[in-house]
């Protein structure tokens, strides 16, 4: 039986418009230029006979057509890209997209980077730091590097390295820090994007009496541990991220020893990519550069 389908890249065209109900940011997501974006879905219209958007001056909204073709028509481009995914045997695409969170790129990626790359120079890999949660297969991203405690449902998620927290700040500040209560004293930096930060250190160290809340906010772990290196402050340092610091001496840990946190660091992945070479290829590396011992720093000032 022949298949009486639209244009499958009008439909792809489709759901990036309806997904962010915006030509220009589908357009951005796909390479292309709005007015190719606004084209293409204007010929699936008019094959379909019905429109989908009501294309305000400034809004783009999806019509009742609209609102119930979008989420079939997604399923379906995830169930083809999961199926493509699938196909045994299917030719190495030698290359790779990873999305990771800025501070763990900057911190810990792109430093090690260079060691998967002289084992695989064959892969190109590209990263992608935007702040967005990623579906697979759709989004293009083949591998996701992400902070939690687990439970992603329906993605392979492999626990790479559990999070240690301890504080850490700048040497001449560790110098007047000998014991917790030290702490009121000084400018805390605290971290408004991650679930576990000082009150968390507090509790498992059972640190009560003093005023965790106060202090600088930032919305990265980077610039926290950037403004402690500075000598604005005493971050939380967690040690997966620090281990360059702590070996240019712009960082020095105190009031030790690390604690283990809930959270840690794990790659996620569309199951049904696992098999692909490059795929396999950088889970391994992964696994076996984060298996090594975790870079350490005595504290200067034992508590």
């Amino acid at each position: 039986m022949a298949y009486r389908l639209p244009p499958l890249n009008a439909l792809r065209l489709f759901e990036a418009a309806g997904r962010h109900l915006s030509f220009k940011l589908a357009a951005e997501e796909l390479n292309l230029t709005p007015s190719a974006v606004s084209h293409g879905i204007q010929g699936l219209e008019d094959w379909l006979g019905v429109p989908l958007f009501a294309r305000g001056h400034r809004q783009l909204v999806l019509t009742p057509a609209g609102v119930a073709y979008l989420p079939r028509v997604r399923d379906i481009l995830g169930q083809i890209a999961s199926a493509t995914e699938a196909v045994p045997g299917r030719r190495p695409a030698d290359r790779l997209k990873v999305s990771v969170a800025p501070t763990f790129g900057m911190r810990w990626l792109i430093p090690h980077l260079g060691r998967f790359q002289t084992r695989h120079p064959g892969i190109q890999v590209s990263i992608d730091t935007a702040h967005r949660s990623v579906e697979f297969p759709r989004d293009g991203v083949d591998v996701a590097i992400r902070m939690g405690e687990g439970g992603w449902p329906d993605v392979a998620a492999d626990l790479l390295v559990r999070e240690h927290l301890v504080p850490v700040c700048a040497p001449a500040l560790a110098a007047t820090l000998r014991e917790a209560s030290d702490l009121a004293g000084q400018t805390l930096l605290h971290v408004t994007e991650v679930s576990e930060d000082w009150n968390a250190w507090a509790a498992m160290r059972g640190i009560g009496g003093i005023d965790f809340s106060r202090g600088l906010q930032f919305d990265s772990i980077h610039l926290a541990l950037e403004a402690a290196a500075q000598g604005l402050g005493v971050a939380m340092g967690r040690l997966t991220l620090v281990g360059d610091d702590f070996a240019a001496g712009r960082l020095v840990a105190v009031l030790g020893p690390p604690v283990a946190a809930r959270t840690g660091y794990w790659l996620l992945a569309d199951r049904a990519s696992l098999h692909r070479s490059e795929v396999a290829a950088f889970r391994a590396w992964l696994r076996e550069e984060l298996a090594a011992p975790q870079p350490s720093a005595p504290p200067q000032r034992p508590m």
